[in-house]
């Protein structure tokens, strides 16, 4: 739906519903849709979803449309922020283990890991160019005009990898003229420094519009020494000299500066030139993770076992027991992963902490070095950083030929580093830790022409769209629990897609409209895989291999595959690793997407739509095969949409209602298991780390959404938004089972806000805003149990807003978080796998900031 600045400080907004609610509000929309609409009110929104300007309302799309008055009023400062008002859209900025990138699910697809191997499920575009990563889509909202959310496969209009849905971001443009300057003070010393100039460089003819935003936090994670706060523990301490507290450091905080320069070119009257170039550089600290539960039966040593897996242990002819996860205790014994190094909730063991900000992680193996083994390379300390270097330049060239055909050119250029560490275990015992860098680079060139025919009777739209990009991803991977310890790649991964699109509207009449659309799609990757030691060189030789015995667990490393398990127990380090080192597999793949629509105008004031879309996410190759026989590929998911809407402005043109159901139909579905080989009983997991992409299964999926915006008075604005989703699986693939829900799929969220512009008096004008959104509970894994469920909640903001008489003044005092409400906004869950953990990113508590700003 829409949101826009109304007269003065009033503002409106839009969102999404659920199939209950859906058939009453379609029948009061029709009703009151008829008693006709003033001139005043609601105002128009415009979109581009459909490649041409055209209100929100005569565009038969579910769209979330959320302006530059609207964000700033909701305290939005980061693109993750407006899924709370957008329904059945989920974004979280992702966890410590995925670094500076979003997890982003649109009506329950999506995608939560970063790697170039794997494609996300909802395309993200600023300014028409497309973002393809996670990594560098958590962006701040800088200088924006309007986000457009659009739900359903994008698969002809968007093309790749918008099978969720597409959000697009739109700056404002060179021309509009003034500026500003704006300064934020906030809990947890927050500084924001934003600012906008924009300029006439030669008269009617060269505009240019100057944009930065620079933030500035401490960590809302604190994080301690374990010696120090339990003296009597024999957890050694690593930390020289006297602590305040105990504290070493923070988890979470914020240090980034972003730029752009644009210039909007008027070479003619039919020739529009818009170049930009942005520049971001973020050094924040390693993600706000917390430690939630710990497996002790995995982590404390057992019988003599000589793994942890009892399965494993008796393929061997062992003992079943545990070999645990420990390091030198100051008393001589082992100091043992446990729940101890939990400070908060249900598991809690910590004796003198009950904080659920608070972490024990150190980002150090501390083992001592112990030739031939893993510890080969120990002891090893990282920084707990999360950095990203993200620059791009593009030029957007509008041609008007004539009065019927249009040229548009889209060419951009991109390039990011990142860096991020993550200390798994969160605690002082190194059972997992990893340094990773991503290094990528894309070009893109989208080609568009305009056209209509038959005096506005038919309008088309038909381009091509060239897409290149490559990558590298490098690890340092310290998996101690699994007794591996190497270098993952570079592993280079370039890739292509190329596509051709055509979309048509015919209409019918001045009340019918008939749309249609195709996109050949041809896409092709190629992940090459290096595997090394620590010091470069390369494990030595291949483990042997326990073969594979019926009826003693393991039954397969993957559906219908059974082999002998490599046996890496007292061998020579990284063993396991032997072969995997510059061996390349390719996917590739074409695919016809399609789209036909109807929508009709009853009135000028109410329009219903019929659609029917597809879409596609690629496929690829297991990025992460700890054995060869893990290096297996994976087939694109696909989508097939069947969806009815409305769209309305009702009483006196005092209420938007906007409202859709949909049906998906979709096959193939991409997930990753996090324990490659399923033993018998299923509950547990076997002998090595697996991160395994896979096809899942197919689902049925049937939802709704509705989206209000109101105005009683021309001072009072309400906007609401629910939807509900009902996620099905009818076939799957084991480990997975029809009971199961992707992650990051709530069944029901909804939103409210409730906006009061006083009386203007001669200290100016006030407004005070609320906003509450809530979430149903969520997994966050494709295998769902109870260590990855994160239970609903409901979140609250509050805003008051002033400006002066002349409007040149702004000041405002937010807290969001109201009522300091604990909740995740992911968990890392490795409860039932070897890594025997399961951590959680907390969401800040209340908050508040102070702003001014002043305008040009």
């Amino acid at each position: 739906m829409t949101s826009m600045l109304r007269s003065g400080f009033s503002k409106r907004h839009a969102c999404g519903a659920p199939a209950k609610p859906l058939g009453i509000a379609l029948a009061v929309a029709m009703a009151a849709g008829a008693l006709g609409a003033s001139a005043q009110g609601v105002e128009e929104i415009v979109v581009t979803a459909e490649f041409r300007a055209a209100n929100v309302q005569d565009t038969p799309i579910a769209i979330t449309a959320v302006n530059s008055e609207m964000l700033e009023a909701r305290s939005q400062t980061s693109i993750y922020e407006v899924a709370a008002q957008a329904p059945n859209v989920t974004l979280k900025p992702a966890s410590q283990n995925q670094g500076p990138a979003m997890v982003a699910f649109i009506r329950g697809i999506g995608q939560t890991d970063f790697n170039f191997a794997l494609e996300p499920g909802v395309g993200l575009y600023i300014d028409d160019v497309y973002y393809p990563t996670l990594t560098g889509s958590l962006v701040d909202l800088m200088d924006l005009d309007r986000v457009e959310v659009l739900r359903g496969p994008q698969g002809t209009l968007a093309g790749k990898n918008s099978i969720g849905g597409a959000i697009k971001m739109y700056s404002k443009a060179p021309g509009e003229g003034g500026g500003s300057l704006q300064l934020t003070y906030g809990s947890y010393n927050r500084i924001d420094v934003r600012g906008t100039a924009d300029f006439e460089i030669a008269e009617d003819r060269l505009y240019a519009r100057v944009a930065a935003a620079s933030h500035h936090q401490d960590g809302y994670v604190t994080r301690y020494d374990y010696q120090c706060l339990h003296p009597s523990s024999n957890v050694p301490t690593y930390i020289q000299g006297r602590l305040k507290d105990c504290k070493v450091g923070s988890l979470g905080g914020k240090a980034y500066t972003a730029g752009r320069l644009q210039l909007r070119w008027l070479a003619s009257d039919d020739v529009t030139v818009n170049l930009s170039a942005d520049i971001t550089n973020d050094d924040s600290e390693a993600g706000a993770d917390v430690l939630v539960r710990v497996n002790e039966a995995r982590t404390v040593g057992g019988a003599a076992g000589p793994y942890w897996d009892p399965a494993y242990a008796a393929l061997q002819g062992g003992t079943a027991g545990y070999q645990g996860t420990s390091i030198p205790g100051t008393d001589g014994n082992p100091a043992y992963l446990t729940n101890a190094f939990v400070p908060y909730g249900t598991y809690r063991g910590d004796t003198v902490l009950n904080d659920g900000y608070a972490s024990y992680s150190t980002f150090l193996d501390p083992n001592p070095t112990t030739p031939g083994t893993a510890l080969s390379w120990s002891p090893v300390a990282i920084n707990p950083q999360s950095t990203l270097d993200h620059w791009g330049l593009s030029a957007v060239i509008d041609w008007d030929i004539s009065d019927n055909f249009q040229l548009k050119s889209i060419t951009s250029y991109r390039k990011y580093d990142s860096n991020w560490a993550q200390d798994v275990d969160n605690s002082p015992i190194n059972s997992q830790m990893l340094l990773q860098r991503l290094e990528h680079d894309q070009w893109s060139e989208e080609l568009r022409l305009n056209g209509s025919f038959a005096d506005g009777a038919l309008d088309f739209t038909v381009g091509g769209f060239f897409f290149e990009q490559d990558g590298t991803l490098e690890a340092n991977v310290n998996l101690y629990y699994a007794q591996f310890n190497f270098i993952h790649g570079p592993d280079p991964t370039p890739s292509h897609n190329y596509a051709g699109f055509l979309h048509a509207t015919w209409h019918v009449n001045d009340d019918l409209n008939l749309s249609a659309g195709l996109r050949y799609s041809d896409d092709e990757k190629t992940y090459t895989h290096f595997r090394r030691n620590p010091d470069g060189t390369l494990p030595a030789a291949a483990c042997g291999l326990v073969p594979f015995v019926a009826g003693q667990g393991l039954p397969e490393i993957a559906p219908g595959l059974t082999v002998g398990i490599p046996n890496w127990v007292g061998q020579a380090p990284n063993c396991a690793l032997f072969g995997l080192y510059d061996v390349s597999a390719t996917w590739a793949d074409t695919r016809l997407d399609w789209r036909v629509a109807l929508d009709y105008r009853w009135n000028d004031n109410f329009m219903t739509y019929g659609q029917v879309s597809t879409g596609y996410k690629g496929g690829g190759v297991n990025p992460r095969p700890f054995v060869l026989e893990q290096l297996l590929d994976f087939n694109s998911e696909v989508i097939t949409t069947y969806e009815l809407g409305f769209k309305s402005t009702l009483f006196d043109n005092k209420m938007r209602l906007n409202g859709a159901v949909f049906y998906n139909d979709y096959t193939d579905i991409i997930m990753t298991l996090s324990s490659c080989f399923q033993t018998t009983p299923a509950t547990t997991d076997g002998p090595g780390p697996c991160a395994l992409p896979f096809n899942a299964g197919t689902a049925k999926v049937p939802g709704a959404e509705l989206e209000m915006e109101f105005y009683p008075t021309d001072n009072l604005m309400i906007d609401a938004a629910v939807s509900y989703i009902d996620f099905e699986y009818k076939q799957t693939v084991a480990p997975i089972t029809t009971s199961m829900v992707p992650p990051y799929t709530p069944k029901w969220k909804w939103s409210a806000g409730i906006q009061y512009t006083f009386a203007e008096t001669s200290y100016g004008a006030f407004s005070a805003r609320v906003d509450a959104a809530y979430q149903s509970s969520i997994n966050t894994a494709a295998f769902n149990e109870a260590t990855n469920h994160i239970n609903g909640y409901t979140l609250a903001n509050a805003r008051l807003m002033w400006r002066s008489l002349d409007e040149t003044w702004n000041a405002a005092l937010e807290i969001t978080n109201l009522t300091d409400k604990y909740y995740y906004l992911t968990l890392t869950d490795q409860y039932g796998s070897a890594g025997a953990t399961v951590s959680g990113q907390p969401g800040m508590p209340r908050v508040f900031a102070l702003t001014l700003r002043r305008n040009f």
